[in-house]
This record gives structure tokens, C-alpha cells and sequence, in this order.
């Protein structure tokens, strides 16, 4: 009994633990893209990002005519015609910024998206 007690305990503990990271890694997605969104609404160009689309997880920049402008592999594709389950979703993008879901290669997918003032959308997340 007391062994079935122990194991139970440590499976919410786990629980909670992993609840913990995923609740941390949408506080990072959220904290890079929305500063992201601020330094390109002060100036700066989407180029100077390139960086962010190397890292895990990695960011993306949606501009003008659907045109994937930072990205780790679609950079001056369109992505209406690439991916247009995700093109919805992130199409979705509001200035104040959004979470949105979307089915991508048998996975769910959560991403932040933010619309730039220039209307740009900026977007980073991760899956299930």
C-alpha cells in the first residue's frame, strides 16, 4: 500500500514538473516574440533577426504579400502556398499578441503570434 502511495506521489510530482516547464517555455515564447515585435516597431528591420530563427524554439517573420522574411529554412517563400494550415492560424495575429493551434505533420502545434505596427507577424511555440 504504502508503495502504491509513493508511486502515485511521485506521478503528480512529475506532473506538476512538466506542467511547470511548459508553463515557463510560453512565458519565454511570449517574452522573445513580443520584444521582437517592440524592437521592430522602434526601428529595426526583420532581418536583424535572422539569428532567432536558429534557436530552439525557433522564431519566424511573416511580411508583406505572405512572404516568410526570418525563418530556419522558408526564408522568400510564400507561406500560403507552403503551408496553408498554418497560414490560417498565424494569419490570426493580433497587435496585442495571440496564442493559436494548428495540426502540422501529425503534431499539434502552439504558437504565439504578434502583428507589428508595418503588420508584420512575428511567431514562435512548440508541440505537443
Amino acid at each position: 500500500m504504502k508503495r502504491i502511495l509513493l508511486g502515485c506521489l511521485v506521478l503528480i510530482m512529475g506532473l506538476l514538473l512538466v506542467a511547470n516547464v511548459y508553463a515557463a517555455d510560453k512565458d519565454a515564447i511570449k517574452k522573445q516574440v513580443d520584444e521582437i515585435v517592440v524592437a521592430i516597431d522602434g526601428g529595426k528591420k526583420a532581418d536583424d533577426f535572422a539569428d532567432a530563427a536558429k534557436k530552439d524554439p525557433y522564431v519566424f517573420i511573416l511580411g508583406p504579400n505572405d512572404i516568410l522574411l526570418v525563418h530556419p529554412s522558408l526564408v522568400g517563400q510564400n507561406l500560403k502556398e507552403k503551408a496553408e494550415p498554418i497560414y490560417v492560424a498565424v494569419i490570426k495575429a493580433t497587435p496585442e499578441g495571440s496564442w493559436v493551434e494548428y495540426q502540422w505533420q501529425g503534431k499539434l502545434k502552439h504558437t504565439y503570434v504578434r502583428k507589428t505596427k508595418s503588420n508584420m507577424i512575428v511567431g514562435s511555440g512548440y508541440s505537443d
